[in-house]
């Protein structure tokens, strides 16, 4: 007797909605949020719906927008990774070797 077992292909695949992924989605999400609290404060505020709902939609279309293209250009870890090289510095000065010596001394690296 042989078993038989089911091949989940794709287990590790980020989550994907229309071309954008997992954090894009979250973006995208935060975004249309933020447009339907914009609405209701406007709303509430009494301006008139003649000004409020092409206000929305363009900005709805400007997030949509900006969302895919952010998830074309840099894909599934791409932004994360750019907003951490963005952070390290060009170049890092030392005023002596002590630093380089004190690691192979202890044995520890990192400390």
């Amino acid at each position: 007797m042989s078993t038989v077992y089911q091949i989940n292909k794709g287990i590790n695949k980020p989550i994907e909605f229309r071309g954008l992924y997992g954090q894009y989605i979250a973006y995208l999400a935060v975004g249309l949020v933020v447009l339907l609290l914009t609405f209701i404060i406007l709303y509430l505020l009494g301006t008139g719906l003649m000004v409020i709902v092409p206000l929305v939609f363009a900005l709805g279309g400007g997030l949509f927008f900006s969302v895919n293209r952010l998830s074309k250009r840099f894909g599934v870890n791409g932004l994360e990774k750019y907003m951490a090289k963005r952070g390290l510095p060009n170049y890092v000065r030392f005023s002596s070797r002590r630093v380089f010596t004190t690691l192979r001394s202890s044995g520890k690296v990192g400390v």
